[in-house]
Protein backbone atom coordinates (compact mmCIF):
# COMPACT_ATOMS: atom_id res chain seq x y z
CA UNK A 1 0.00 0.00 0.00
CA UNK A 2 1.23 3.93 -0.41
CA UNK A 3 1.08 6.70 2.13
CA UNK A 4 1.00 10.22 1.30
CA UNK A 5 3.27 12.82 3.49
CA UNK A 6 2.38 16.19 3.26
CA UNK A 7 4.73 19.07 4.79
CA UNK A 8 2.79 22.33 4.60
CA UNK A 9 6.10 24.51 4.46
CA UNK A 10 6.02 28.36 5.16
CA UNK A 11 6.95 28.12 1.16
CA UNK A 12 5.95 25.79 0.02
CA UNK A 13 3.86 21.95 0.46
CA UNK A 14 6.07 19.06 -0.25
CA UNK A 15 4.55 15.78 -0.90
CA UNK A 16 5.77 12.11 -1.06
CA UNK A 17 4.59 8.82 -1.74
CA UNK A 18 5.79 6.16 0.19
CA UNK A 19 5.29 2.57 0.81
CA UNK A 20 5.48 1.17 3.92
CA UNK A 21 9.04 -0.31 3.64
CA UNK A 22 10.31 3.31 3.30
CA UNK A 23 10.49 3.52 -0.51
CA UNK A 24 9.72 7.09 -2.03
CA UNK A 25 7.79 6.62 -4.97
CA UNK A 26 7.53 10.05 -6.30
CA UNK A 27 7.40 13.55 -4.46
CA UNK A 28 7.09 17.48 -5.58
CA UNK A 29 5.94 20.42 -4.39
CA UNK A 30 4.01 23.58 -4.66
CA UNK A 31 4.94 26.88 -3.86
CA UNK A 32 2.74 29.64 -2.52
CA UNK A 33 3.00 33.08 -1.51
CA UNK A 34 4.06 34.83 1.69
CA UNK A 35 2.83 38.14 3.00
CA UNK A 36 5.20 40.73 4.83
CA UNK A 37 2.34 43.72 5.24
CA UNK A 38 5.27 45.53 7.48
CA UNK A 39 8.01 44.93 8.81
CA UNK A 40 8.68 42.02 11.18
CA UNK A 41 5.17 40.72 10.40
CA UNK A 42 4.61 37.52 8.26
CA UNK A 43 1.21 36.08 6.82
CA UNK A 44 -0.38 33.86 4.36
CA UNK A 45 -4.04 33.22 2.71
CA UNK A 46 -4.86 29.20 3.67
CA UNK A 47 -6.83 29.50 0.55
CA UNK A 48 -3.12 29.01 -0.92
CA UNK A 49 -2.10 25.96 1.26
CA UNK A 50 -5.33 24.13 0.39
CA UNK A 51 -4.92 25.10 -3.82
CA UNK A 52 -1.77 23.67 -3.21
CA UNK A 53 -2.58 20.40 -1.91
CA UNK A 54 -5.82 19.56 -3.17
CA UNK A 55 -3.35 19.98 -6.45
CA UNK A 56 -0.71 18.43 -5.77
CA UNK A 57 -2.12 15.38 -4.60
CA UNK A 58 -2.84 14.51 -7.91
CA UNK A 59 -0.36 15.12 -9.61
CA UNK A 60 1.76 13.09 -7.27
CA UNK A 61 -0.46 9.87 -7.99
CA UNK A 62 -0.35 10.38 -11.49
CA UNK A 63 1.93 7.75 -12.69
CA UNK A 64 0.48 5.81 -9.86
CA UNK A 65 -2.05 3.18 -8.92
CA UNK A 66 -4.43 5.82 -6.67
CA UNK A 67 -6.86 2.94 -5.34
CA UNK A 68 -3.32 1.50 -3.21
CA UNK A 69 -3.57 4.92 -1.10
CA UNK A 70 -4.64 4.00 2.40
CA UNK A 71 -3.33 7.02 4.62
CA UNK A 72 -2.33 10.60 4.83
CA UNK A 73 -0.26 12.28 7.19
CA UNK A 74 -0.16 16.24 7.48
CA UNK A 75 2.97 17.92 8.83
CA UNK A 76 2.79 21.78 9.55
CA UNK A 77 4.47 24.85 10.27
CA UNK A 78 3.65 25.09 14.16
CA UNK A 79 1.89 28.24 15.72
CA UNK A 80 0.20 29.67 12.98
CA UNK A 81 -3.46 31.34 13.78
CA UNK A 82 -6.22 29.95 11.05
CA UNK A 83 -9.41 31.67 12.30
CA UNK A 84 -12.93 29.76 11.16
CA UNK A 85 -16.52 31.63 11.16
CA UNK A 86 -19.29 29.66 11.55
CA UNK A 87 -19.44 28.76 7.86
CA UNK A 88 -15.99 27.40 8.01
CA UNK A 89 -14.74 30.43 6.04
CA UNK A 90 -11.44 32.20 7.00
CA UNK A 91 -11.72 35.31 9.03
CA UNK A 92 -8.13 36.46 8.47
CA UNK A 93 -4.93 35.58 6.56
CA UNK A 94 -3.14 32.89 8.79
CA UNK A 95 -0.69 34.86 10.97
CA UNK A 96 2.66 32.35 11.14
CA UNK A 97 5.08 31.10 13.26
CA UNK A 98 7.63 33.53 12.22
CA UNK A 99 5.88 37.08 12.91
CA UNK A 100 6.73 39.40 15.31
CA UNK A 101 3.77 42.14 15.60
CA UNK A 102 2.66 40.23 19.36
CA UNK A 103 5.55 42.07 20.96
CA UNK A 104 3.15 43.95 23.43
CA UNK A 105 0.81 40.88 24.30
CA UNK A 106 3.98 38.72 24.68
CA UNK A 107 5.38 41.12 27.32
CA UNK A 108 1.60 41.14 29.30
CA UNK A 109 1.57 37.46 29.35
CA UNK A 110 5.43 37.04 30.74
CA UNK A 111 5.14 40.17 33.31
CA UNK A 112 2.05 40.89 34.27
CA UNK A 113 0.36 37.70 33.66
CA UNK A 114 3.85 36.33 35.03
CA UNK A 115 5.96 33.40 33.42
CA UNK A 116 5.51 31.16 36.18
CA UNK A 117 1.26 31.02 36.08
CA UNK A 118 2.05 30.77 32.13
CA UNK A 119 4.39 27.48 32.77
CA UNK A 120 2.31 26.20 35.32
CA UNK A 121 -0.78 26.30 32.95
CA UNK A 122 1.21 25.14 30.25
CA UNK A 123 4.55 24.07 30.81
CA UNK A 124 5.85 27.33 28.52
CA UNK A 125 6.26 31.16 28.49
CA UNK A 126 5.14 33.24 25.96
CA UNK A 127 6.98 33.87 22.98
CA UNK A 128 5.96 36.19 19.87
CA UNK A 129 5.57 33.03 17.61
CA UNK A 130 2.80 31.62 19.79
CA UNK A 131 -1.05 31.35 18.81
CA UNK A 132 -2.16 32.49 22.39
CA UNK A 133 -0.42 36.51 21.73
CA UNK A 134 -1.47 36.38 18.27
CA UNK A 135 -5.38 36.16 19.65
CA UNK A 136 -5.15 38.72 22.02
CA UNK A 137 -3.57 40.78 19.64
CA UNK A 138 -6.53 40.15 16.86
CA UNK A 139 -8.33 40.79 19.87
CA UNK A 140 -7.02 44.23 20.88
CA UNK A 141 -6.30 45.12 16.91
CA UNK A 142 -9.39 43.51 15.07
CA UNK A 143 -12.18 42.77 16.89
CA UNK A 144 -14.54 42.52 14.33
CA UNK A 145 -12.29 39.83 12.66
CA UNK A 146 -11.82 38.36 16.13
CA UNK A 147 -15.98 38.48 17.03
CA UNK A 148 -16.52 36.23 14.15
CA UNK A 149 -14.73 33.55 15.16
CA UNK A 150 -15.87 29.92 15.67
CA UNK A 151 -13.48 28.16 15.58
CA UNK A 152 -9.02 28.24 15.96
CA UNK A 153 -6.84 25.42 14.07
CA UNK A 154 -3.49 25.73 12.97
CA UNK A 155 -1.94 25.60 9.26
CA UNK A 156 -1.99 21.91 9.23
CA UNK A 157 -5.25 21.32 10.96
CA UNK A 158 -6.85 23.17 8.44
CA UNK A 159 -5.61 21.22 5.53
CA UNK A 160 -7.44 17.78 7.38
CA UNK A 161 -10.31 20.08 7.74
CA UNK A 162 -10.28 20.05 4.23
CA UNK A 163 -10.03 16.54 3.80
CA UNK A 164 -11.90 15.12 6.15
CA UNK A 165 -14.67 18.16 7.36
CA UNK A 166 -13.11 17.32 11.36
CA UNK A 167 -11.82 20.25 13.30
CA UNK A 168 -9.09 18.32 15.17
CA UNK A 169 -5.14 18.62 16.03
CA UNK A 170 -2.86 16.65 17.64
CA UNK A 171 -0.91 17.25 20.93
CA UNK A 172 2.57 18.13 19.30
CA UNK A 173 1.23 20.92 17.30
CA UNK A 174 -1.32 21.99 19.82
CA UNK A 175 1.57 22.48 22.87
CA UNK A 176 2.96 25.33 20.45
CA UNK A 177 -0.55 27.78 20.78
CA UNK A 178 0.16 28.49 24.48
CA UNK A 179 -3.31 26.96 25.30
CA UNK A 180 -2.43 23.10 25.91
CA UNK A 181 -1.67 21.89 29.89
CA UNK A 182 1.31 19.43 27.71
CA UNK A 183 1.49 17.69 31.16
CA UNK A 184 -2.14 16.86 31.08
CA UNK A 185 -2.83 16.67 27.21
CA UNK A 186 -5.79 19.30 27.37
CA UNK A 187 -6.54 22.64 26.67
CA UNK A 188 -6.07 24.92 29.32
CA UNK A 189 -9.10 26.57 30.87
CA UNK A 190 -7.48 29.33 32.67
CA UNK A 191 -6.08 29.83 29.74
CA UNK A 192 -8.76 30.00 27.24
CA UNK A 193 -10.13 32.15 29.87
CA UNK A 194 -7.19 34.32 30.10
CA UNK A 195 -7.26 35.21 26.27
CA UNK A 196 -11.40 35.41 25.65
CA UNK A 197 -11.22 32.17 23.56
CA UNK A 198 -14.31 29.62 24.12
CA UNK A 199 -13.68 26.12 24.70
CA UNK A 200 -15.76 25.61 21.74
CA UNK A 201 -13.49 26.98 19.12
CA UNK A 202 -11.05 24.59 20.38
CA UNK A 203 -10.14 21.44 17.85
CA UNK A 204 -11.00 18.19 19.03
CA UNK A 205 -7.44 16.39 20.10
CA UNK A 206 -6.05 13.82 19.28
CA UNK A 207 -2.43 11.75 19.56
CA UNK A 208 0.09 12.38 15.84
CA UNK A 209 -0.71 8.50 14.69
CA UNK A 210 -4.72 8.81 15.44
CA UNK A 211 -7.13 8.98 12.56
CA UNK A 212 -9.36 11.45 12.40
CA UNK A 213 -11.47 10.65 9.90
CA UNK A 214 -11.73 9.60 5.99
CA UNK A 215 -11.83 11.89 3.30
CA UNK A 216 -15.07 13.93 2.51
CA UNK A 217 -16.59 12.03 -0.78
CA UNK A 218 -16.34 15.45 -2.85
CA UNK A 219 -12.32 15.73 -1.89
CA UNK A 220 -11.78 11.98 -2.25
CA UNK A 221 -13.44 12.64 -6.06
CA UNK A 222 -11.30 15.79 -6.07
CA UNK A 223 -8.05 13.88 -5.81
CA UNK A 224 -9.12 10.80 -7.42
CA UNK A 225 -8.65 8.72 -3.58
CA UNK A 226 -10.69 6.68 -2.43
CA UNK A 227 -13.34 7.41 0.30
CA UNK A 228 -11.72 5.37 2.98
CA UNK A 229 -8.22 6.67 2.75
CA UNK A 230 -7.48 7.01 6.35
CA UNK A 231 -6.13 10.73 7.92
CA UNK A 232 -4.49 10.66 10.73
CA UNK A 233 -4.01 13.94 12.87
CA UNK A 234 -0.38 14.32 11.99
CA UNK A 235 1.85 16.63 13.58
CA UNK A 236 4.21 20.08 14.02
CA UNK A 237 6.37 20.13 11.85
CA UNK A 238 9.46 19.69 14.22
CA UNK A 239 8.11 16.76 16.03
CA UNK A 240 7.24 15.03 12.46
CA UNK A 241 10.53 15.67 11.49
CA UNK A 242 11.66 14.03 14.58
CA UNK A 243 9.78 11.00 13.59
CA UNK A 244 11.24 10.95 10.08
CA UNK A 245 14.44 10.89 11.21
CA UNK A 246 13.94 8.06 13.88
CA UNK A 247 14.14 10.71 16.95
CA UNK A 248 11.94 8.62 19.72
CA UNK A 249 13.23 7.42 22.85
CA UNK A 250 14.46 9.26 25.48
CA UNK A 251 17.57 11.48 24.73
CA UNK A 252 17.55 11.28 21.45
CA UNK A 253 17.98 14.06 19.45
CA UNK A 254 17.46 15.41 15.70
CA UNK A 255 18.80 19.19 14.72
CA UNK A 256 16.80 20.70 11.30
CA UNK A 257 18.69 23.15 9.44
CA UNK A 258 15.61 24.66 7.66
CA UNK A 259 13.92 28.18 7.04
CA UNK A 260 13.91 27.88 11.21
CA UNK A 261 16.70 25.96 13.05
CA UNK A 262 15.24 23.47 15.96
CA UNK A 263 17.20 21.41 18.35
CA UNK A 264 14.45 18.79 19.26
CA UNK A 265 15.33 16.74 22.51
CA UNK A 266 13.00 13.46 23.14
CA UNK A 267 12.25 12.46 26.48
CA UNK A 268 9.88 10.13 28.23
CA UNK A 269 8.77 12.43 31.14
CA UNK A 270 7.55 15.83 30.99
CA UNK A 271 9.93 18.41 32.42
CA UNK A 272 9.95 21.99 32.28
CA UNK A 273 13.41 23.92 31.76
CA UNK A 274 13.27 26.29 34.81
CA UNK A 275 14.41 29.00 32.99
CA UNK A 276 12.01 28.52 30.19
CA UNK A 277 14.83 29.08 27.19
CA UNK A 278 13.60 25.66 26.13
CA UNK A 279 10.02 24.75 24.91
CA UNK A 280 8.53 21.64 26.80
CA UNK A 281 6.03 20.04 23.76
CA UNK A 282 4.26 16.87 23.48
CA UNK A 283 6.22 14.72 20.78
CA UNK A 284 4.39 12.72 18.10
CA UNK A 285 5.37 9.52 19.80
CA UNK A 286 2.61 10.10 22.71
CA UNK A 287 6.07 10.93 25.35
CA UNK A 288 7.38 14.68 25.38
CA UNK A 289 10.42 16.94 24.38
CA UNK A 290 12.30 19.86 24.98
CA UNK A 291 13.04 22.04 21.59
CA UNK A 292 14.78 25.25 21.28
CA UNK A 293 13.79 27.13 18.10
CA UNK A 294 15.45 29.95 16.52
CA UNK A 295 13.55 31.61 13.49
CA UNK A 296 15.89 32.19 10.80
CA UNK A 297 18.83 29.47 9.91
CA UNK A 298 18.69 28.48 6.21
CA UNK A 299 16.63 31.44 5.20
CA UNK A 300 19.65 33.75 6.68
CA UNK A 301 21.82 32.04 3.59
CA UNK A 302 19.13 32.57 1.13
CA UNK A 303 18.57 36.49 2.39
CA UNK A 304 22.84 37.00 1.69
CA UNK A 305 22.79 34.89 -1.40
CA UNK A 306 19.82 35.87 -3.52
CA UNK A 307 19.01 39.55 -1.69
CA UNK A 308 22.73 41.04 -1.03
CA UNK A 309 24.96 39.17 -3.03
CA UNK A 310 22.33 38.39 -5.98
CA UNK A 311 24.08 34.97 -6.42
CA UNK A 312 22.71 31.52 -7.67
CA UNK A 313 24.92 29.13 -6.73
CA UNK A 314 25.64 28.67 -3.32
CA UNK A 315 27.73 25.78 -3.92
CA UNK A 316 30.47 28.10 -6.02
CA UNK A 317 30.15 30.87 -3.15
CA UNK A 318 31.05 28.16 -0.79
CA UNK A 319 33.61 26.32 -2.57
CA UNK A 320 35.61 29.97 -2.04
CA UNK A 321 36.40 28.83 1.67
CA UNK A 322 39.45 27.33 2.45
CA UNK A 323 39.06 24.74 5.21
CA UNK A 324 41.98 26.40 6.79
CA UNK A 325 39.91 29.35 7.06
CA UNK A 326 37.59 27.77 9.40
CA UNK A 327 37.62 29.07 12.85
CA UNK A 328 39.78 31.95 11.94
CA UNK A 329 36.76 33.86 10.89
CA UNK A 330 37.11 37.73 11.55
CA UNK A 331 33.21 38.52 10.84
CA UNK A 332 30.76 37.53 13.06
CA UNK A 333 27.00 37.18 11.97
CA UNK A 334 23.75 37.48 14.60
CA UNK A 335 21.52 35.91 12.57
CA UNK A 336 18.36 37.72 14.08
CA UNK A 337 16.55 38.70 10.87
CA UNK A 338 13.07 38.51 12.20
CA UNK A 339 13.97 38.79 15.83
CA UNK A 340 14.63 35.68 17.69
CA UNK A 341 12.94 32.42 19.93
CA UNK A 342 15.23 30.45 21.81
CA UNK A 343 16.86 31.27 23.70
CA UNK A 344 16.54 34.52 24.08
CA UNK A 345 13.22 35.74 23.34
CA UNK A 346 13.73 39.22 22.03
CA UNK A 347 11.10 40.40 19.36
CA UNK A 348 13.23 43.04 18.77
CA UNK A 349 16.24 41.64 18.10
CA UNK A 350 18.05 41.88 14.54
CA UNK A 351 20.69 40.66 12.39
CA UNK A 352 24.18 42.02 12.15
CA UNK A 353 27.36 41.76 10.23
CA UNK A 354 30.67 42.58 13.11
CA UNK A 355 34.04 42.60 12.41
CA UNK A 356 33.96 44.06 8.37
CA UNK A 357 37.29 45.88 7.57
CA UNK A 358 38.50 47.31 3.92
CA UNK A 359 39.80 43.80 3.12
CA UNK A 360 35.95 41.80 3.91
CA UNK A 361 35.29 39.90 0.75
CA UNK A 362 32.20 37.44 -0.49
CA UNK A 363 33.75 34.72 0.95
CA UNK A 364 34.16 36.32 4.62
CA UNK A 365 30.47 37.13 4.43
CA UNK A 366 29.52 33.91 3.64
CA UNK A 367 31.46 31.90 6.29
CA UNK A 368 30.15 34.46 8.94
CA UNK A 369 26.64 33.50 8.48
CA UNK A 370 26.81 29.59 7.89
CA UNK A 371 28.81 30.41 11.55
CA UNK A 372 26.46 32.16 13.02
CA UNK A 373 23.93 30.18 12.76
CA UNK A 374 25.74 27.59 13.76
CA UNK A 375 26.82 29.30 16.91
CA UNK A 376 22.98 30.24 17.77
CA UNK A 377 22.40 26.43 17.44
CA UNK A 378 24.99 26.01 20.32
CA UNK A 379 23.06 28.56 22.50
CA UNK A 380 20.34 26.23 22.24
CA UNK A 381 22.55 23.25 22.65
CA UNK A 382 24.17 24.53 25.76
CA UNK A 383 21.07 25.25 27.24
CA UNK A 384 20.15 22.02 27.24
CA UNK A 385 23.32 20.53 28.30
CA UNK A 386 23.47 22.58 31.48
CA UNK A 387 20.20 20.74 32.64
CA UNK A 388 22.22 17.89 32.68
CA UNK A 389 21.31 16.00 29.17
CA UNK A 390 24.71 14.95 27.90
CA UNK A 391 24.28 15.57 24.11
CA UNK A 392 27.08 13.91 22.15
CA UNK A 393 25.06 12.94 18.91
CA UNK A 394 22.21 13.82 17.07
CA UNK A 395 20.18 13.55 13.29
CA UNK A 396 20.58 16.24 11.07
CA UNK A 397 18.30 17.09 8.83
CA UNK A 398 16.46 20.61 6.58
CA UNK A 399 17.77 22.19 3.49
CA UNK A 400 20.83 23.63 4.97
CA UNK A 401 22.22 19.81 5.58
CA UNK A 402 23.23 19.48 2.23
CA UNK A 403 25.98 21.71 2.44
CA UNK A 404 28.96 19.19 3.23
CA UNK A 405 30.53 23.07 4.18
CA UNK A 406 28.11 23.68 6.75
CA UNK A 407 27.64 20.23 8.24
CA UNK A 408 31.80 20.18 9.32
CA UNK A 409 31.01 23.95 10.62
CA UNK A 410 27.83 22.66 12.74
CA UNK A 411 29.77 19.22 13.61
CA UNK A 412 32.72 21.19 15.10
CA UNK A 413 31.19 23.84 16.74
CA UNK A 414 28.68 21.35 18.84
CA UNK A 415 31.76 19.11 18.76
CA UNK A 416 29.24 16.40 18.39
CA UNK A 417 28.93 13.82 15.57
CA UNK A 418 25.29 14.61 13.11
CA UNK A 419 24.24 11.24 11.42
CA UNK A 420 22.61 12.04 8.20
CA UNK A 421 19.54 10.23 7.53
CA UNK A 422 19.29 7.94 4.23
CA UNK A 423 16.44 9.97 3.44
CA UNK A 424 16.11 13.83 3.79
CA UNK A 425 12.14 14.23 3.96
CA UNK A 426 11.75 14.71 7.09
CA UNK A 427 8.36 16.14 8.10
CA UNK A 428 6.84 14.39 5.10
CA UNK A 429 8.51 11.42 5.64
CA UNK A 430 7.52 11.34 9.12
CA UNK A 431 4.10 12.26 8.23
CA UNK A 432 3.91 9.19 6.02
CA UNK A 433 4.75 6.92 9.13
CA UNK A 434 2.30 8.97 11.27
CA UNK A 435 -0.32 7.69 8.45
CA UNK A 436 1.23 4.06 8.32
CA UNK A 437 0.54 3.84 12.18
CA UNK A 438 -2.87 5.24 11.20
CA UNK A 439 -3.79 2.11 9.67
CA UNK A 440 -2.30 -0.44 11.28
CA UNK A 441 1.01 -1.36 8.94
CA UNK A 442 2.70 -0.63 12.27
CA UNK A 443 1.46 -0.96 16.08
CA UNK A 444 3.74 2.36 17.30
CA UNK A 445 5.45 4.82 16.41
CA UNK A 446 8.81 3.36 17.87
CA UNK A 447 8.12 0.71 15.68
CA UNK A 448 8.34 2.30 12.18
CA UNK A 449 10.96 4.36 12.99
CA UNK A 450 13.31 0.70 13.91
CA UNK A 451 11.89 -0.38 10.38
CA UNK A 452 12.11 2.75 8.24
CA UNK A 453 14.64 5.52 9.45
CA UNK A 454 18.62 4.55 8.32
CA UNK A 455 21.58 6.35 8.61
CA UNK A 456 23.75 7.22 5.39
CA UNK A 457 26.66 8.50 6.59
CA UNK A 458 28.11 10.59 9.79
CA UNK A 459 29.87 13.56 9.97
CA UNK A 460 32.66 13.89 12.85
CA UNK A 461 34.40 16.45 14.44
CA UNK A 462 37.94 16.99 14.62
CA UNK A 463 40.00 17.99 18.03
CA UNK A 464 41.95 20.64 16.22
CA UNK A 465 38.56 22.53 14.69
CA UNK A 466 36.78 21.95 17.86
CA UNK A 467 39.55 24.06 19.35
CA UNK A 468 39.64 26.78 17.19
CA UNK A 469 35.55 26.48 17.43
CA UNK A 470 35.73 26.85 21.01
CA UNK A 471 37.51 30.41 20.87
CA UNK A 472 35.34 31.66 17.91
CA UNK A 473 32.15 30.64 19.84
CA UNK A 474 33.28 32.63 23.40
CA UNK A 475 33.60 35.52 21.17
CA UNK A 476 30.66 35.03 19.39
CA UNK A 477 28.69 35.21 22.96
CA UNK A 478 29.79 38.64 23.19
CA UNK A 479 27.60 39.81 20.70
CA UNK A 480 23.93 39.77 21.57
CA UNK A 481 24.44 41.13 25.41
CA UNK A 482 26.52 43.92 23.26
CA UNK A 483 24.05 45.21 20.98
CA UNK A 484 20.76 44.30 23.42
CA UNK A 485 20.27 47.39 24.76
CA UNK A 486 20.24 49.01 21.08
CA UNK A 487 18.09 46.81 19.57
CA UNK A 488 14.85 48.14 20.62
CA UNK A 489 15.68 51.60 19.76
CA UNK A 490 15.87 50.21 16.07
CA UNK A 491 13.30 48.47 16.39
CA UNK A 492 11.20 52.02 17.61
CA UNK A 493 12.82 53.41 14.54
CA UNK A 494 10.90 50.58 12.28
CA UNK A 495 7.54 51.27 13.30
CA UNK A 496 7.52 54.99 13.11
Amino acid sequence: MYYIGVDLGTSAVKLLLMDQTGRIHNQLSREYPLEFPRPGWSQQDPEDWKRAVLEGIPALLRDFPADRVAGIGVAGQMHGLVALDREDRVVRPAILWNDGRTARQVDYLNHTVGRERLSRCTGNIAFAGFTAPKLLWMRENEPENFGRIAKIMLPKDYINYILTGVHATDYSDASGTLLLDVERRRWSEEMLELCGVRPQWMPQLFESWQCVGTLRPDVARTLGLPAEVRVCAGAGDNAAAAVGTGTVGDGACNISLGTSGTVFIASDRFGVDPHNALHTFAHADGRYHLMGCMLCAASCNKWLMEDVLRAGDYDAEQAAISPDALGRGRVYFLPYLMGERSPINDTDARGALVGMSMDTGRADLVQAVLEGVAFAIRDNVEVARALGLDIRRSTLCGGGAKSPLWRTILANVLDMELDLPASEQGPGMGGAMLAMVACGAFPDVAAACRALVRVDRTVTPQAELVDRYQAAYRRFRLLYPALREVFPQLAGAERE
